[in-house]
């Protein structure tokens, strides 16, 4: 690596302990517990906000994850507040798993069982317990794998079912966002359960989980890869597809992801064919996803053939650790240099040197879109603390 890599690396060291300073310093609810559930762009807390089940987990999770790579016990207490106030209030005691939403003072206001939220309380949990050695942490993981298993997994058509109600029922409108489609099985939701699953893997060795796992990986390496080197985000229950949109930023992310997991599983043949398609997808990203100025761009519709080319913050701190990863493979210099550019175009435009933390997303012309928020049940620190770690291990 050269020396630009490694002052990139350093950077992104320095940018973990800003990003865990800023949310130690402006998040936690002094008022009704837990972490506030909205701030502005510009640093205001939003009085009486919901709290979401994805913003607490990813707190957990990025808080851990910082502790276990710090090797350092200065972030302990947020990590314990986070716990805490997942079992507490997101916790469903009556049918089990998390709710999606709670008001401002911990009520359960949307008790939905999304998959995507409870693949992330396994992530969370997992990764706590590696860093507490709570037992309390790693049963609950355990339970919402079983629960899981269960209740959404597809055994017949394979994978799983996008959202169920509370009691683990069949339900009409399973949309993670208004943004999404309305499909039984999606790729964003089968990336968030096959990480969860790598990282139970890692401290529960169960043989259910790991063929569950090996399932997860297959899919990924067959189902939703489609020959253009991309991967297909929506689908019915049947696997018909109902959606011809690309997002780069998933590309990226999910090829490190599958690796990642073939990895744990200990599966040198999956291990190879993700080594093969985790090149092919990076070489097309580089070709399709990066503009001028260095940026990752958001979506694609191949159909439409409009592109979003809004810079959003997450896809550029993916892009960095998928192109490691495809170096890694080929030792080709394109990956670094990419890497390079994309974090250039990020601490020019993305990271708020003035508020701190990170603006959720610019235009092409780097123009900074004051209505989205710092901290909402989309916008936490695990995206940029998980590069900032991968980047530097």
């Amino acid at each position: 690596m050269n020396n630009a890599y490694k002052t990139m690396q350093s950077e992104l060291h320095s940018e973990l302990l800003n990003i865990l300073t800023y949310w130690t310093n402006n998040t936690i609810d002094q008022n009704y517990g837990g972490f506030v559930g909205k701030i502005t762009n510009d640093n205001k807390i939003v009085d009486k906000a919901n709290k979401g089940i994805i913003l607490n987990t990813r707190i957990l999770w990025s808080f851990s994850a910082a502790s276990n790579y710090l090797n350092s016990k200065s972030y302990q207490s947020i990590c314990e507040r986070s716990f805490q106030y997942l079992k507490d209030y997101f916790k469903d005691n009556e049918y089990g798993g998390f709710y999606w939403e709670l008001d401002y003072k911990g009520q359960p206001i949307n008790k939905r069982k999304q998959v995507y939220a409870q693949a992330f309380g396994i992530y969370a949990l997992s990764e706590y317990y590696k860093f507490s050695k709570d037992e309390e942490a790693k049963t609950l993981a355990i339970q919402l794998f079983e629960l899981l298993e269960k209740h959404a997994k597809d055994s017949k058509k394979l994978g799983y079912i996008e959202a169920l109600n509370q009691d683990w029922s069949p339900i009409d409108d399973m949309r993670l966002s208004e943004k999404d489609m309305n499909a039984a099985k999606t790729m964003n939701t089968h990336l968030h359960v096959l990480e969860a699953y790598t990282t139970l893997l890692e401290i529960y060795p169960n043989e259910s989980l790991k063929k569950s796992l090996t399932m997860l990986v297959e899919l990924f390496l067959t189902k939703f890869l489609n020959s253009n080197n991309h991967y297909h985000l929506f689908f019915d229950e049947d696997w018909k597809l109902l959606s011809n949109s690309v997002s780069y930023g998933h590309d990226i992310e999910t090829i490190w992801l599958v690796i990642e997991a073939a990895k744990t599983l200990k599966n040198n043949d999956l291990s190879q064919q993700a080594y093969t398609i985790a090149t092919r997808v990076a070489n097309t990203f580089i070709n399709e996803a990066i503009d001028t100025d260095g940026a990752v761009i958001n979506e694609k519709n191949l159909t439409s053939n409009h592109i979003d080319t809004d810079r959003h913050w997450w896809p550029q701190v993916e892009a960095l650790v998928g192109l490691k990863y495809a170096y890694q493979i080929k030792n080709d210099s394109t990956y670094i240099d990419t890497a390079l550019k994309i974090w250039e175009f990020t601490k020019t435009h993305l990271i708020d040197t003035v508020n701190g933390e990170w603006f959720f997303r610019v235009d092409k012309n780097g123009n900074v879109y004051h209505e989205e928020d710092k901290v909402s049940m989309w916008k936490a620190p695990y995206h940029t603390s998980r590069a900032c770690i991968m980047m530097n291990i």
